[in-house]
């Protein structure tokens, strides 16, 4: 089977990431390119075809060889593009945070489910070998009692660390907060680390404390935040995300009550970093190395195997769900200055 791919955006995302990817990716087939601006999508098939541009989504939404779609526009547009897909019987990998707020996660899955298509979320990071290695030997006890989790993801923003100017050209809407839902490294950072976090575990987070330097009626938007959390089991966690340093740190640790997993240098997008386990059982070390695209690649294949063996795919839509529960939460928390419990989905 060939999945055909309906492309929603003409941004960086889809132009320097997923495309190139889903181009190297078994299995898959890019048909065709959606923008507003019928001329930028014409210059995007120019360069990544041959592809069909479309300035209209209903007739993209129309072409019976696109069989998903990828969706990749701000986040405030997020469920009404997945809906339109999913009521025109496409499949839908939409990017993360997949909606600025639960009531419409909730909306995305639910429309997904009513006209039987599948909904994943693109978190990239869960195909990384070394968070699957990860998640694996946490999985199956070698650290005991889970106790801490953490994770860390910081890049620096090329235009400076101090205070940052606004965006310009196709990326300006993350400088809006309606459009962004609220947040900023948050839901451009924060939202990866946290998910990975459950992934590890296998749990949900169910409380959050956060300190950043936004989320105020003069700076609506957060550069950087320090967050708190509990997990269902009872295990505890941080993280803390944003672009106000001055160099790139993204790793991860999982302790437990004979041993860490300690992930370093990985939390990004070239597939890189090393693996480092201490326990009472497991003592090893794994290196990893590959491009920008590696991730994005195993990320494709592993969506059309979803689709084609009719399966469920591993970052879903209610993973989704539940890291805009999360991130709801964290912005609450921020302008509350109050711990926020998250209800089980």
């Amino acid at each position: 089977m060939t999945l055909g791919w309906g492309i929603v955006s003409t941004g960086r995302h889809p132009d320097q990431k997923i495309v190139p990817a889903m181009k190297l990716a078994e299995g898959n087939r890019v048909i065709g390119i959606y923008s507003r601006d019928k001329g930028r999508a014409e210059a995007f098939a120019q360069k990544h075809g041959p592809l069909r541009a479309y300035d209209s989504l209903e007739q993209l939404l129309k072409n019976p060889e696109v069989q998903a779609v990828f969706i990749a526009s701000p986040n405030s547009l997020h469920a009404l593009h997945t809906k339109m897909a999913a009521e025109a019987g496409k499949h839908v990998l939409v990017e993360k945070p997949m909606a600025v707020s639960v009531s419409e996660a909730e909306d995305m899955v639910n429309a997904c489910r009513k006209s039987g298509v599948k909904l994943g979320v693109g978190f990239h990071l869960r195909h990384h070998p070394g968070h699957r290695r990860a998640r694996q030997l946490i999985q199956k006890g070698i650290l005991g009692s889970i106790s801490l989790a953490q994770a860390q993801f910081f890049f620096p923003d090329k235009r400076g660390v101090g205070d940052l100017p606004r965006r310009t050209g196709l990326s300006q809407w993350w400088e809006d907060p309606v459009m962004t839902g609220g947040a900023y490294s948050i839901m451009g950072m924060g939202v990866h680390a946290l998910d990975l976090l459950q992934f590890f575990l296998g749990r949900p987070i169910t409380e959050v404390a956060a300190i950043t330097d936004g989320q105020t009626a003069q700076k609506p938007l957060d550069q950087i935040a320090a967050v708190a959390l509990r997990f269902e089991n009872g295990a505890l966690g941080t993280v803390c995300c944003g672009r106000r340093v001055p160099d790139t740190k993204n790793d991860a640790v999982v302790y437990g009550t004979t041993g860490r997993v300690w992930l370093k240098d990985t939390l990004w997008e070239p597939m890189r970093g090393k693996l480092e386990v201490v326990s009472d059982v497991v003592n090893l070390e794994e290196s990893y190395e590959g491009d920008l695209l590696s991730q994005y690649k195993l990320q494709m294949e592993a969506f059309s195997r979803a689709v084609e063996r009719n399966e469920e795919f591993e970052a879903s839509g209610m993973d989704g769900w539940r890291a805009v529960q999360v991130a709801s939460a964290i912005i609450e928390s921020a302008s509350t200055g109050r711990a926020v419990k998250i209800k089980p989905v």
